[in-house]
């Protein structure tokens, strides 16, 4: 069987094997879609395909609507030469559920796609036909924190910039003089305040077009106008990585053909089939100006930007960063590559389950539209353990330096601003102490590993660079410079009163091989 085969029609075969089909009618769609465009979305990744493009499906299922979306790709063109085109831009969704099934999702709500740069004379021109189209309504991103980028360089070519938010501000003037039509610009990336990040970037080059006389004052005035260009924020949330080998095996034993791994020279990994979580949220600021898609009917929460932004706290503070990131510490120092396989481990489940229930949530932010109570469930019983998903503590613990104010920092904060018992926290300082003994490189053991990709990772290792792994007594002193960052942690550890018990716990950490389980148990067991 090949994607392409249902184009014929819906064979039976299809059905039988468990793959769940659409429920409209493609071609009607396509052509509706194609004359009054809707919804272009930039960004042609895995996860794309795995949410966006599959909540617009159910919303064509239940006949919510009746145009699909287009896709366009600012970075790397292979992905649409290599997994849109040649299986004209349908995919299938493996969904990998906790239960050790999966469900099997042919995705067609996708109409075109296009490759976003002027070199591409035709698919440019596409683009601003769908740009000066009056009914459209969402511009929509995931193309990553870094893709809102703007560079000193970029902002000097004019009208025909090299980074991607500088290609939409030159569509947007194409929609301006078409008759400064209203659209909204919607970031569906995982970042705090990404529709912030968005309007930045087009403001910056309208900006610097205007100043130079590109393009006239009120085309500034245009993206700034929210009633003209709005800049909703949102909080998305699923995992979705590369192709899976097992998954691909599973698809070819299934008799799908169509199970290729993709690998372009930008080292992006796609193929025709996209293997994702089961669990999926995507919150909405409902700032829109010109109509939007009705994705309510495949699941999107559309809210305030003040509840927007405490869902975004309650799970980056409380309900799933902080877990995830205690599992990449404490996972990359007991040797494990497995999200799913930690979970199986009693010590470090008992580290998530009581880091979470007992000492986040009782200073969690509750945003009302999501019970915190049941994010966190589904986080630990269905996410974490979850035995499809090939996430690594490798991966998560990237940028570690980065994270720790907010996943850690914040919880603290609040503590000190409620006046709690700072006795209370046991584990959060257990993990901010577990990272001292990651930054030295060696796992329980004795054997060395490489830290993941940080910012300032040379700098921080260099602070624990004279410490070793051994039971004999040695000066921690140097703790003292390195949790007194508070750039690092988000907050005076000193002052907070938990400055000495993580100095105290991470020299536990250093106490020869072993001493990360004997601690690690040692702790959880108690708390």
């Amino acid at each position: 069987m090949k994607l392409l085969d249902i184009k014929g029609g819906i064979d039976p075969e299809w059905a039988a094997k468990g793959y769940e089909m659409p429920e409209f009618d493609i071609g009607t769609v396509r052509a509706r879609t194609h004359e009054q465009p809707a919804w272009v979305h930039f960004g042609a990744g895995n996860i794309f395909r795995a949410f966006p493009a599959a909540v617009l499906q159910q919303a064509l299922n239940a006949g919510a609507c009746d145009r699909g979306v287009i896709v366009a790709e600012g970075f790397d063109y292979e992905i649409i030469d290599r997994a849109y085109r040649p299986y004209d831009n349908l995919s299938l969704l493996v969904c990998l559920q906790s239960d050790g099934t999966i469900r099997k999702k042919v995705i067609a709500s996708v109409t075109e796609s296009l490759k976003a740069d002027p070199q591409f004379d035709g698919d440019w021109k596409r683009l601003k036909e769908i740009f000066t189209s009056p009914g459209l309504q969402m511009v929509s991103f995931t193309i990553t924190e870094k893709g809102y980028a703007v560079s000193s360089d970029d902002l000097t070519r004019g009208l025909e910039p090299a980074l991607i938010m500088g290609k939409v501000t030159a569509l947007l003037y194409e929609r301006y003089l078409a008759g400064a039509l209203p659209v909204t610009l919607q970031s569906m990336d995982n970042c705090s305040h990404n529709g912030d990040k968005v309007k930045a970037a087009v403001t910056a080059y309208a900006s610097e077009w205007a100043a130079d006389g590109i393009v006239p004052q009120a085309f500034l005035s245009y993206v700034q106008d929210p009633e003209k260009v709005s800049y909703p924020w949102s909080m998305i949330d699923k995992i979705t990585p590369r192709p899976d080998e097992k998954v691909r095996q599973m698809l070819l034993a299934d008799g799908f053909e169509d199970a290729q791994t993709i690998v372009t020279d930008k080292r992006t990994y796609t193929a025709p089939f996209v293997n994702a979580e089961e669990t999926e949220y995507l919150v909405v600021e409902d700032a829109y100006v010109n109509g939007r898609p009705p994705l309510h009917a495949g699941g999107v929460l559309y809210t305030d930007r003040e509840t927007v932004d405490r869902v975004e706290r309650m799970k980056v503070c409380t309900c799933l960063n902080p877990l995830h990131t205690a599992m990449a510490l404490f996972g990359c120092l007991l040797g494990y590559d497995l999200i799913s396989a930690e979970m199986k481990d009693e010590d470090i489940k008992e580290l998530v389950t009581k880091l979470g229930r007992m000492e986040a949530m009782p200073v969690v932010t509750d945003p009302g539209v999501l019970q915190p109570e049941e994010f966190i469930t589904a986080v630990l019983e269905r996410r974490l353990p979850n035995p499809f998903m090939p996430d690594a503590p490798q991966r998560i613990a990237t940028d570690t330096s980065q994270k720790l104010p907010i996943r850690f920092g914040e919880t603290i904060r609040a503590y000190k601003e409620q006046g709690r018992n700072m006795d209370e926290l046991v584990l959060i300082p257990l993990v901010l102490a577990g990272y001292a003994r990651y930054l030295k490189g060696i796992d329980d053991t004795g054997n060395r590993f490489e830290p993941s990709p940080d910012p300032l990772l040379a700098e921080l290792r260099d602070m624990v660079s004279s410490l070793d792994v051994s039971e004999e007594a040695q000066d921690f002193s140097c703790l003292k410079k390195l949790y007194g960052r508070q750039d690092v942690f988000g907050v005076d550890l000193y002052a907070a009163g938990l400055g000495e018990r993580i100095e105290k716990m991470a020299e536990e950490l250093f106490a020869g091989p072993g001493a990360v389980r004997r601690t690690l148990h040692r702790y959880v067991s108690e708390r």
